[in-house]
């Protein structure tokens, strides 16, 4: 295909797309972007540099600054400010606390929506196309994607998932999923498929076939012309 392949994916906490995404972008041969991690990055950086969350402006001029570099490798992505990777850092629960608040800070999400679309260009410009997940791409980021889709799990799903990733009780995990989810609905719609885009439920499918039914998307959107095989993940 001489247009790039961009897959915007988005869906709520736990419902597997994160992994999926991944996994995806290494079998098409495609670049892959966690934008979530560039939110975590954020208040990652906002922490270290001692900025009070609450002062939306100091937030928001921040983000327009800081020195983010957003490794694209599927097979090895990785989040840096400077020449510092934050990989561990930006998944850990002082992070997690507070992302929420940086990430509904309108002037922030408006300078990340255009260093996401800058990215996706980055990395369709060297791969041939992207993969990039969220929790607007398919609606603000990248509306014109020629892959939509939408990855849901009902919440008993997606708290058991997240919970055997973290090693602790399901109900310790309600405030990184449906709380979070709560408050950053307000600011961005990731619950409910838009126009067009495809709608995957992974409550009762497991990580390999998840690959597959986003792989069986692709291919049918493309008409076929991206080779694709059943052996993905």
């Amino acid at each position: 295909m001489n247009k790039p392949l961009v897959i915007a994916i988005d869906g709520p906490s736990g419902t597997g797309k994160s992994s999926v995404s991944k996994a995806v972008a290494k079998h098409l041969g495609l670049s892959y972007l966690d934008t979530g991690a560039m939110y975590r990055a954020l208040a990652w950086s906002c922490v270290a540099s001692a900025i009070d969350l609450d002062d939306a402006e100091s937030v928001a001029q921040h983000a327009r600054t800081f020195d983010l570099r957003m490794g694209m490798d599927p097979a090895a992505p990785s989040v840096g400010v400077g020449d510092r990777l934050i990989d561990r850092e930006i998944r850990q629960d002082a992070v997690t606390s507070v992302v929420s608040r940086v990430a509904t800070n309108l002037d922030v999400r408006a300078n990340m929506k255009q260093r996401q679309r800058d990215l996706i260009a980055e990395g369709s410009a060297a791969r041939g196309g992207c993969v990039a997940e969220g929790r607007d791409i398919t609606t603000v980021v990248a509306p014109d994607a020629p892959v939509r889709i939408l990855m849901t799990a009902s919440e008993e799903a997606r708290m058991s998932r997240r919970s055997r990733q973290l090693r602790v009780a399901a109900e310790s995990t309600r405030s990184q999923i449906v709380d979070r989810d709560r408050t950053d609905s307000t600011v961005s719609q990731f619950t409910t498929a838009a126009d067009g885009v495809v709608t995957i439920d992974t409550s009762h499918i497991d990580f390999r076939q998840s690959v597959e039914a986003v792989l069986q998307v692709v291919k049918e959107v493309t008409d076929g012309d991206t080779e694709l095989s059943t052996t993905a993940g």
